[in-house]
């Protein structure tokens, strides 16, 4: 496999591509959606809920911290994690931005 360019692309285009990494799987998706609708600190929960093992969750915990979408503390000998509200705002606004700009063609020249 080759090596990625990053250096070609823009801050927010690799910033974008590294957060669209985050949400690429299924079970990371469950994670956030299960701390947003939490709107707490976690840490033992998500085993029983989503019934993966505990050093599967613990990866892709891993990866949404990394990409910043989450934070965590430690209490004791376990974590606890939530929803990062300063990163999840900047994403929403990347994302919308993009999304935003797309515009309706006329009938008959879109491709």
């Amino acid at each position: 496999m080759g090596v990625t360019r990053s250096d070609l692309f823009t801050q927010e285009q690799n910033e974008f591509a590294t957060l669209a990494k985050a949400f690429a799987h299924p079970a990371r998706v469950a994670i956030l959606q299960y701390l947003l609708a939490s709107n707490k600190c976690i840490n033992g929960d998500l085993v029983s809920e989503l019934g993966l093992a505990q050093a599967t969750i613990s990866q892709h915990l891993k990866e949404l911290k990394n990409a910043g979408l989450i934070q965590g503390n430690i209490e004791g000998v376990s974590m606890s994690y939530c929803i990062n509200p300063e990163k999840w705002e900047s994403v929403q606004k990347l994302f919308n931005g993009m999304f935003d700009k797309i515009q309706a063609c006329e009938p008959g020249d879109c491709c």
